[in-house]
């Protein structure tokens, strides 16, 4: 029986191996900057900014849902699900609610308000499963980024 687990250190490499799956998926197959010890460091240094959950069979890593705190002016305590990925030949199995309620029960214990993440407008299969799960996609928000190279140039006009 495959249940979900904390990662530790030694799964980003394989974590971001799902991060690159994710990004192929979403049509930005070099959008990811981020790198393997990068991941190490910032989710197992001395401040973690995020906790990820994982899936695995046989050792090899197959889905994962990482997230982190927020907070919201309206709310309060909040947690963001960044990423909830499980690749694709595991997909429809179950694995995704697996991960999906490791996350609710986390935030649960956490005590927030909300939890809260984004999903392409495209991406019909997601916004089904996650609208059967009881979530509503707010579908009249846009989201807003500045990348590393906006902020420079925003901060260059100042």
């Amino acid at each position: 029986m495959i249940i979900p687990r904390l990662a530790v250190k030694e799964d980003m490499m394989q974590v971001w191996q799902l991060i690159k799956e994710l990004a192929i998926f979403e049509k930005e197959p070099n959008a990811v900057e981020i790198s393997i010890s990068e991941l190490e460091e910032h989710g197992f240094g001395d401040k973690p900014q995020f906790v990820c959950f994982v899936v695995e069979d046989d050792k090899k890593l197959f889905g994962m849902a990482l997230v982190y705190p927020r907070y919201s002016t309206w709310k309060g305590q909040v947690l963001h699900l960044e990423d909830l990925i499980v690749s694709e030949s595991y997909r429809g199995q179950g694995y995704g609610t697996l991960l999906l309620d490791t996350v609710v029960k986390y935030g649960k214990s956490l005590g927030v308000n909300r939890i809260s993440w984004e999903v392409l407008d495209w991406n019909e299969p997601a916004i089904g499963f996650y609208e059967k799960k009881g979530a509503k996609v707010l579908r009249d928000w846009n989201v807003v980024q500045l990348n590393k190279e906006e902020i420079n140039n925003y901060l260059d006009k100042l």
